[in-house]
């Protein structure tokens, strides 16, 4: 399997005083809780030695579960109290104050290490400038998106206090010619309030006339404001990027002329997405399905690519196009995207020759490991193409369900649209996994040694 490849114009994340004092802050409190354990227990080397010992359990166990998700961080987490409290035990039982401060010490350098960790080593999904607030702002509502959103947070109230112009899409409206009239009329910045699918039509409509845009988290799953680094909880604070702001240039991708932010979806994830029951339980509904879409009596999807490492042209039953490369975990959640500026598209194709590889598929959704299956690939590329014997071919395209006519053409559009960000925004910061304990302490002490700078401006790559 290959992974995303290096982005060589990638920025290096600016190290903040915050940051700085959070890192400092996580070291002596570190050091304070070791030095009052020995400095209570330096004439009793045994009960030192395991009091010291089981301290650090708790502190490398706090780590742990700082920086890994699901299953293993529960367990570290449930390594941190006995450790801490066996080692506190350990002094003096009627020094109720030394044990109270070596406990808030450990609690206190396991918060300032989590801030200093996301500070550092989070990687901003692009790179960015300051602008200022837009001149003709316009925000393109869609009312049924998220369940109502539009109205729940009273976009259009909201936009108007700001001096942005609100257009509510009505039923039938058509959202492309709504934004091409804005432009028209002058509009310079076009935001739009509803889910990925209508993102991509003003992404489309931008990226043409050279407009930035403004992603206003008002859908069902708001993927492309995940990934842009936008708060998806907040909708209204979403509307400040028509202010004072940053801006950057992110890629988009497209299969013919149809543009879209997120991904295309073909034969099995196409087919699952596509079921009513999918949005309310993804995994229940993928593990009920697979077996009817891949068993021995199923019709197969007729897709044939160009596998990547020497395999040729043979059939797959599932591939996804991505703009730019998604973390793999689950056939019902494919993760999210490191970058958005690399200039490729992301491929995942799966191809299960047998009941074997389909048992493993579906014992490994629950986990999250899909990217261990022997029967995946995943690769870059700036151009993809997909074939197939059938006249249409089932393609879910940023969640809409499509039928396009073979063969499917897919290529990236680099650094195409200019899009724009709050100046409170946080591009990729608390979503990318961080790595191991050890790891991720080298990188932070490398990065605040490497890095004296401060400010936390990305500045944008000549």
């Amino acid at each position: 399997m290959v992974g995303r490849r290096d982005h060589p114009g990638a920025p290096t994340p600016v190290v903040t005083l915050r940051t700085r004092c959070a890192a400092g802050t996580a070291l002596v409190t570190a050091l304070a809780a070791v030095t009052i354990v020995v400095a209570g227990l330096v004439r009793e080397p045994v009960r030192l030695a395991l009091a010291v010992a089981m301290v650090v359990v708790a502190v490398v166990a706090g780590w742990d579960a700082l920086v890994h998700r699901g299953a293993r961080r529960y367990a570290a987490g449930a390594i941190v109290t006995p450790a801490l409290v066996g080692g506190v035990l350990l002094l003096d039982l009627h020094a109720v104050t030394r044990i109270v401060t070596v406990a808030a010490l450990v609690l206190a350098s396991l918060a300032a290490a989590r801030v200093a960790l996301h500070d550092v080593l989070a990687t901003p999904s692009f790179t960015t400038r300051p602008v200022g607030p837009a001149a003709r702002g316009v925000l393109l509502m869609n009312p049924r998106s998220g369940g109502g959103r539009v109205a729940r947070f009273d976009l259009e109230n909201e936009a108007r206090r700001r001096g942005i112009t609100p257009v509510l899409l009505r039923p039938g409206d058509d959202l492309r010619e709504l934004a091409e009239l804005a432009v028209a009329r002058g509009a310079d910045v076009l935001g739009m309030a509803g889910g990925d699918g209508s993102q991509a039509v003003i992404a489309n409509v931008a990226r043409r006339h050279e407009v930035a845009m403004v992603c206003v988290p008002a859908g069902t799953r708001n993927h492309f404001a995940l990934d842009l680094g936008v708060d998806r909880d907040d909708v209204v604070g979403a509307l400040d990027a028509f202010g004072d702001a940053v801006e950057g240039r992110v890629d988009l991708a497209c299969v013919g002329d149809r543009v879209f932010v997120n991904n295309a979806s073909l034969g099995l994830y196409a087919s699952v997405v596509q079921s009513e029951a999918y949005r309310a339980a993804k995994i229940n509904t993928t593990a009920r399905m697979l077996p009817d879409l891949l068993g021995p009596d199923a019709r197969g999807f007729g897709l044939r690519i160009d596998w990547p490492d020497g395999l040729g042209d043979l059939d797959a039953d599932l591939v996804l196009v991505s703009n730019n490369v998604y973390r793999v975990e689950r056939l019902s959640a494919f993760g999210t995207r490191a970058r958005l500026d690399e200039g490729v598209l992301g491929v995942i194709a799966l191809s299960l020759g047998n009941s074997t590889d389909l048992a493993a598929l579906l014992a490994g959704e629950p986990r999250g490991d899909l990217s261990r299956h022997r029967a995946l690939r995943q690769w870059s590329t700036p151009e993809f193409v997909v074939d197939s014997e059938e006249g249409l071919v089932d393609v879910g395209i940023d969640g809409e369900a499509l039928r396009l006519a073979p063969p499917l053409h897919f290529r990236s559009l680099p650094a195409s649209l200019r899009i724009r960000l709050p100046l409170h925004s946080r591009s990729a910061v608390a979503r990318s996994p961080l790595p191991r304990p050890g790891a991720a302490s080298a990188e932070l002490l490398r990065r605040l040694i490497a890095h004296p700078g401060t400010g936390g401006v990305h500045e944008e790559r000549r």
